[in-house]
């Protein structure tokens, strides 16, 4: 017998000796109804996947993290090394085009392409599909609701087969919620705060009522000042700084560090009401914003937070280092330390 009649000898008592079930178990495949309608089928023992955005991709992670083969963008910090060293592969967020060559050649089992409800779900799903070929496209509603989180949690949960992970997060969200409703639902109108929530350099980006980027504010009781039409899907728009101060809100939520600190010594600034008091506040991001940017599950944090923030007297039984600490660990697979949680609450000391 020669070497290669021996190697191909070898190779088949190998072949023959794995179990008839594992075999099916690798070939079998299953069909799925996805959260857009679309019938799709999918490998039935999925071990691997992509999102392609980052709202989709970071449910993926806090379901089945071993099964995540990288992300949208790079991460800092707060992620277990192992996750957080996964590549950053690109994807279709925030008027960017992703690399269709790049997923394919990370050969996920699944692609998962997030959606916001808006215009035709199954259309733009489907435009996915056609792109990426015989590579299977799932549908996943893209958590921009935040009173809505339960469904896309456990569908991800059934389909990564990580349900009792999915039943852990969805009761940590509704004990959350909950809490924090049924205090904000004693507080009469007449105490409420008012409230601005401020991007982009200058400050003077921000978002309209109804839009789901400025939607904890609502959650959490508060009254955005914006009171204007909600004419698109997120509810972008400028204004003025002379608007700001008429509306001189009591709370002022913002998103970037400098402009943070800008808000203290600018002297525009400096005339208005919370920047008076002191109440205003930074989003904390741990890796990924309490507050928003993306507006999906990992603002489950950000419930507690913004409500504690608006109403610190109402929430003072309320114990938000814990609920912080049972988060990261339960979602984000990190043991957050107290001097972590410190940092993050009290952006003036860092």
């Amino acid at each position: 017998m020669n070497l290669r009649t021996f190697a191909v000898f070898a190779i088949m008592l190998i072949v023959m000796s794995i179990p008839v079930s594992v075999w099916a178990e690798v070939n079998q495949t299953q069909t799925i109804t996805d959260m857009a309608g679309r019938s799709v089928t999918i490998p039935a023992h999925i071990t691997s996947v992509l999102g392609t955005s980052p709202p989709t991709t970071m449910l993926i992670y806090m379901i089945a993290p071993d099964k995540l083969l990288g992300w949208n963008s790079n991460n800092t910090g707060y992620l277990p090394a192992k996750y957080l060293n996964l590549p950053a592969v690109g994807g279709w967020f925030g008027g960017k085009e992703g690399n269709y060559e790049s997923f394919l050649s990370m050969h996920p089992d699944i692609v998962l392409e997030g959606y916001n409800q808006q215009g035709d779900m199954k259309a733009t799903v489907d435009a996915r599909q056609e792109k990426f070929g015989e590579l299977p496209v799932v549908g996943v509603e893209n958590s921009v609701d935040a009173l809505g989180y339960s469904e896309p949690i456990r569908f991800m949960g059934d389909l990564l087969g990580e349900p009792e992970q999915a039943d852990k997060m969805i009761s940590f969200y509704d004990s959350v919620l909950k809490e924090v409703q049924k205090k904000v639902e004693a507080i009469p109108d007449s105490k409420k705060v008012t409230v601005y929530q401020a991007a982009g350099a200058d400050g003077l980006t921000t978002e309209v009522r109804g839009s789901p980027h400025s939607q904890l504010i609502d959650v959490a009781g508060g009254i955005n000042v914006v009171d204007q039409p909600l004419t698109d899907a997120f509810g972008e728009v400028k204004v003025s700084m002379e608007q700001v101060m008429t509306w001189n809100p009591d709370v002022i939520i913002v998103e970037d560090a400098n402009l943070y600190k800008k808000m203290f010594t600018d002297p525009s600034w400096s005339q208005i009401k919370a920047v008076k008091d002191k109440r205003v506040y930074l989003t904390p991001k741990t890796p990924f914003s309490w507050y928003d940017h993306p507006p999906g599950v990992n603002r489950i944090i950000g419930i507690p937070w913004t409500a504690k923030m608006l109403y610190p007297d109402e929430f003072k039984d309320m114990d938000l280092n814990q609920f912080i600490k049972d988060f990261h660990s339960l979602f984000l697979h990190y043991d957050i330390s107290d001097d972590q949680i410190k940092a993050a609450l009290n952006p003036d000391a860092s």
